[in-house]
């Protein structure tokens, strides 16, 4: 295994339209159309990398129905050797969410939660919430949270409706602290509040970032010098497919002023350890 991907979404459920913001999205990265399941895990398995797949649920704040856990996991089962699985809930169905990431853990084999913030409408730290993260605290299952600047949306009158106060990184911070058990994965560079990542990956021990949704000539310099010093243990590959490439990240990452003793563990190692995989 060249690598792993910790953020790779997954094409929409078949018998499901688009998303509303699924368009402008592309429209933002300069992407292509959406890959199919298939040609997604030939390009992984060409390219001998390991992806984390999923989806996110919104229907709270978009009406729009998500793709299932249950499709998530039937990738996986189809293509065992290339993808795990994370669940979505609607943070929003409180004790319904919670139900659902359970059986995708127990049931699906779904290793971790993904949330996003912004599409969702939720801040991190909001109490209500916690129920939420203690359980999957109790499964022993990471949360990954997008961060920072979101594409969906951006470009569009209003932003799409999207809002980006939900998803300043210092938020979680307060979520690491109250659940130092639980492992935390913030999503993307931070930007605009990049040292607001930093230093809250640095402070808690529980926290890490992934990479993804930058081309990394676009890092921001304080991350590309960190990812060499402090944050050596603490960052993930991860791309944001089919929006930017392994391909292209990881051509671009090979360009960047990186130790090579660290570039493995930013590949690999790392990320073999916060998904338990070691």
């Amino acid at each position: 295994m060249k690598a792993i991907d910790v953020h790779v979404h997954v094409p929409r459920q078949p018998d499901l339209p688009p998303t509303r913001l699924s368009e402008a999205t592309r429209r933002y990265f300069r992407a292509g159309p959406p890959p199919d399941v298939e040609t997604m895990a030939a390009q992984y398995k060409g390219w001998d990398i390991l992806g984390v797949i999923f989806s996110v649920d919104t229907e709270t704040v978009s009406g729009e129905r998500a793709d299932s856990n249950d499709y998530v996991a039937s990738i996986v089962q189809k293509h065992p050797g290339q993808f795990i699985g994370f669940a979505s809930v609607d943070p929003w169905k409180g004790k319904m969410a919670i139900a659902e990431l359970e059986r995708a853990v127990k049931v699906l084999g779904l290793r971790g939660l993904k949330l996003h913030p912004n599409t969702q409408a939720f801040f991190p730290n909001d109490t209500r919430f916690y129920p939420l993260y203690d359980a999957a605290r109790g499964l022993g299952v990471p949360v990954l949270f997008h961060s920072g600047h979101a594409g969906a949306g951006a470009g569009l009158p209003g932003g799409g409706g999207i809002k980006l106060k939900y998803s300043n990184p210092i938020f979680i911070d307060d979520v690491a602290a109250d659940f130092p058990d639980l492992t935390i994965i913030m999503a993307h560079p931070g930007w605009p509040w990049q040292e607001e990542q930093i230093a809250v990956a640095i402070h808690k021990a529980n926290v890490f970032v992934d990479l993804s949704g930058w081309a990394p000539r676009y890092f921001p310099e304080s991350l590309v010098r960190e990812i060499s010093t402090r944050l050596q243990d603490k960052v993930l590959f991860g791309s944001d497919y089919p929006l930017i490439t392994p391909e292209r990240w990881l051509r671009e990452f090979e360009a960047l002023p990186i130790k090579d003793e660290v570039r493995p563990k930013v590949l690999l190692e790392n990320a073999k350890r916060v998904l338990k995989l070691a």
